[in-house]
């Protein structure tokens, strides 16, 4: 022990030299910095580009809503108008309806079913929107005994959408979970998010087709109480049928 205590001693500790890195060890750290500076660009840049996408999504969703209200407003000033010089004051068509399969697949003659699986309606309780025009309507009368209908207002187009609304991608059914979703499918037509897409759907614009078609079709749950007597028409107390405005009740009982 004596023998290498005093061999310790000898040595000089400030003349010993510490060994270079490993040369992997110097590429790996300077790789590694380069790739962590690439990534914070990269993440300035993103947090960039969404700040702008998100005051563009304010910008148009306000402009949505004034166009809402406007359309509100002027639909009150008409009747107001009408009432003043004694005359009725009759509403535009409705050009959406929202569609709801009340009857299974038991005793359904081979065109109503054939209609029914046009629309996507597969299922009981299935809804989906239909764009109103002239061949579409002989549709709905056609199946009209196995279907209820109406036209929605847009507190249903939201909930509907925002509730119930799943994607397509695929042939796949797939959630909404984000924006970017529905940018990435809808992007091309200028439908980046849900109230893009809310907006086409209610107003029927120029892509609703596009945006119909990614939609999935909206499954329902049984109606709190039930239904009255699926056999008869709306009028007569029934279920089937078009429901016009009251269609907004029946799809808020079911949401």
């Amino acid at each position: 022990f004596q023998t290498f205590q005093h061999y310790f001693k000898r040595i000089n500790l400030s003349a010993m030299v510490v060994p270079a890195k490993p040369a992997s060890l110097i590429k790996k750290e300077t790789r590694d910095a380069e790739l962590h500076a690439k990534k914070a660009a990269s993440d300035k840049k993103t947090r960039a580009l969404r700040a702008i996408k998100r005051r563009e999504l304010v910008k148009r969703t306000a402009k949505y809503y004034k166009e809402y209200a406007a359309a509100e407003r002027e639909e009150i000033r008409l009747d107001r108008e009408a009432k003043a010089n004694g005359n009725y004051y009759v509403p535009a068509e409705a050009k959406l309806a929202f569609v709801i399969r009340l009857r299974g697949v038991n005793n359904i003659p081979p065109k109503p079913r054939k209609i029914m699986k046009l629309l996507r309606l597969r299922q009981i309780n299935n809804g989906v929107f239909v764009k109103l025009n002239k061949s579409s309507k002989e549709m709905l009368r056609i199946a009209e005994p196995y279907i209820a209908y109406g036209y929605p207002n847009l507190k249903t187009v939201r909930e509907l959408i925002y509730k119930r609304g799943f994607g397509k991608e695929n042939g796949l059914r797939m959630p909404i979970n984000d924006n970017s979703v529905i940018e990435e499918s809808l992007g091309k037509y200028c439908i980046t998010s849900f109230e893009d897409l809310i907006h086409e759907i209610f107003t029927v614009g120029p892509h609703f087709k596009q945006a119909n078609n990614f939609l999935w079709h909206f499954m329902l749950s049984c109606g709190k109480g039930g239904l009255r007597k699926v056999n008869n028409h709306f009028v007569e107390g029934g279920d089937f049928g078009n429901r016009e405005r009251f269609i907004n009740n029946m799809v808020r009982n079911m949401n």
